[in-house]
Parts: C-alpha cells; structure tokens; sequence
C-alpha cells in the first residue's frame, strides 16, 4: 500500500495545542466578577457601577492610544484591559473621585503594562500597581471608607473605619478573644461578611460572591485551587496562631479585608505566577506570610497588595529554583577525589 499522500510535518513546539484563546479566558474572569460586582452595587449602590465604568473606559482607552502611539498591534479586542479595569475598581473605596480613578488606570495599562511591552510581558500585577500609586499619591481618598447601604439613607454618607482595621487595634492591644469580638459593637458578624454588609473597597466586601466567582474559574479550568487555597491556608494557620488559637480572629482576617480577592483574582495571574506546582506552593505561601507580617506588625491594617506585587518581583526566581529537570536527564556524578 502506498503512502504517497501522507506527510511528515515538522514543526517547532508547542505541539500540544489548546482552543483557548486570550479573549476566552478574559471573558471567563469578567463573568466570574460579576457576582462581586453586582454586590457591590446592592450594597454601595449605583456609584459602583460609576467607578467601575471609569477605570474600565479609560484602562480601554489608554491600552488603545498607547498601542498606537507605540505602532504596535491594538490589543484591546482580547479583552484584557477590560478586566484590569474591573479589578482596579474592586480595589477602591466607592467614595473616590472619579478623576483619581484615572490615573490609577492610566498607571496600571501605561506604566505597569505596555511598557513593558503588553499583556504576557508585565512583571507585577498591574491593578495592584494602581492600587498601590494611588494609597501613596492620595492616602486620605484611599482610606475613606463608605457605611454599607448609605445610599438607602436621605442623609449623607458616613465614613467610618474598616472592620480590618478594628481588629488590628485589638490585636496590638491584646485581646482578640471571642468575649471582645461578641463585645464590640463596631464589627459586622460573620454573617454580615459573608454578604458584604462591611466597609471596604468595592469588589472585596461580598465573601459569598467572591466564592461563586471562584467556583466558577475552578469549574471552567481557568485557574488551579493551589495559589488560592495555599495563600488563604497560610493566612489562616499564621492568624490562628498569633490569636492564640482564636477561629474568631483569623475568620475575621479573612474575610474582613481583600485577601479573598486577592488570592482569587490577582495573585494567579498567568503572567505574573509561577507556572509550576512547586513554584505556586512557594508563592502563595510567601504571599501569606508578608500579608501576616504586614497586618500584625506594620503601620498598614492590609496588606494584600503589597504582598503579591513582592512576590511577584520573586517569580523568575521562584521559577529557577523550583522548576522540574527534563525527563531523561542524568544526573551530576561527584567527583571522586584520588
């Protein structure tokens, strides 16, 4: 039998290909962030939906005008500014200017992302970046927290503390048991956290939300439990024990501030993340350990952000040291000295 018609291709890697696309992934995370987004929105009311079309439009925009002006190929189609745009608002108090907005964007896609030549090439997070840029730039519209449901009232709305930062108060005055949370009227219950009716920046407050979001990435394969699940363990094994052994302590260090939307959403970045088990294990839990050390010992109540935009700096070395050798590869002999 002849095989005249059969052809031996020849080709470089990869061999093994996959039909995901850049715009499929990104619009998996947009459809995970809806459910924070619409909680968000219940709970500050419609000027969420303000700051999120602000950082949105002008993430867009920037990537747009940048590309051109750089003559470089448009990127926005694959939808990639569009969710550092989401996740910028998520990492804002309601109550920001909207002009401040911008420049946190223009940050995050300028500075932080094209140049350093686009989506795959960016070192650190860009929406943490922004983030970052603005509570150094502007710290007082940065901390200015919003009551939850303020938009129901006649009167003004009142800006009041973050429960994360009640609860590093009693830590650094020593009791963080279960008699002073029950005694503290200034914290939410549990409860209250878990649906998002606490102060905080807009996409952080709904622990539930964050959760289906999550669910939702794990069942669409978008990303792996193992950073999520490492960086929130680690949280929790640190705070349980510098609480002593409380559960009230460390449940309300996790779902008091942004560590759930940080650990879902921002510290497993394709780009800016270890590829490899080993390396995501390492990660995670140096993400764990500096939001520890910056919760209970710095001048900071949170300290997410900062945490992940260190680690991520430490990639390319996590990489190096935790990556598999080739199948195949033989071992170095030691040389026998005669």
């Amino acid at each position: 039998m002849k095989n005249e018609n059969r052809k031996l291709t020849v080709s470089a890697s990869p061999h093994v290909r996959s039909n995901e696309t850049v715009t499929g992934i990104m619009l998996d995370v947009i459809i995970a962030l809806i459910p924070a987004l619409v909680a968000s929105v219940y709970v500050f009311g419609f000027r969420s939906l303000a700051v999120v079309a602000t950082c949105v439009a002008t993430c867009v925009l920037s990537e747009y005008i940048c590309r051109k002006v750089m003559k470089r190929n448009n990127t926005i189609t694959d939808l990639s500014a569009v969710v550092t745009g989401i996740l910028l608002a998520f990492n804002l108090p309601v109550s920001i200017p909207l002009w401040m907005a911008v420049i946190g964007s223009v940050v995050a896609i300028v500075v932080v992302k094209q140049c350093f030549g686009g989506i795959g090439n960016n070192f650190v997070n860009p929406a943490l970046v922004g983030r970052i840029v603005l509570m150094c730039s502007f710290p007082t519209a940065m901390s200015s927290w919003v009551m939850p449901y303020a938009w129901k009232s006649t009167t003004d709305m009142l800006t009041t503390a973050t429960p994360l930062a009640e609860i590093s108060t009693m830590f650094k005055a020593g009791d963080v048991s279960a008699q002073a949370f029950n005694a503290n009227g200034a914290l939410p219950s549990i409860g209250e956290l878990m649906v998002g009716a606490r102060q905080g920046c807009l996409g952080e407050v709904c622990a539930i939300a964050l959760i289906i979001g999550f669910l939702y990435l794990i069942i669409r394969r978008v990303i792996s439990p193992v950073i999520p699940l490492t960086y929130i363990g680690t949280v929790a094994v640190i705070m349980l024990i510098a609480g002593k052994g409380s559960v009230d302590f460390m449940l309300y260090e996790i779902l008091s501030g942004g560590l759930l939307l940080g650990a879902i959403f921002m510290a497993t970045d394709y780009t800016t993340s270890p590829i490899n088990f080993k390396g995501k294990i390492v990660f995670a839990i140096g993400c764990g350990l500096i939001t520890c050390l910056i919760r209970l010992f710095g001048s900071l109540p949170e300290g997410v952000s900062f945490s992940i935009v260190i680690m991520n700096i430490l990639v390319p070395h996590i990489e190096n040291l935790t990556f598999s050798k080739p199948f195949g590869t033989p071992k170095k002999q030691k040389e026998v000295k005669q």
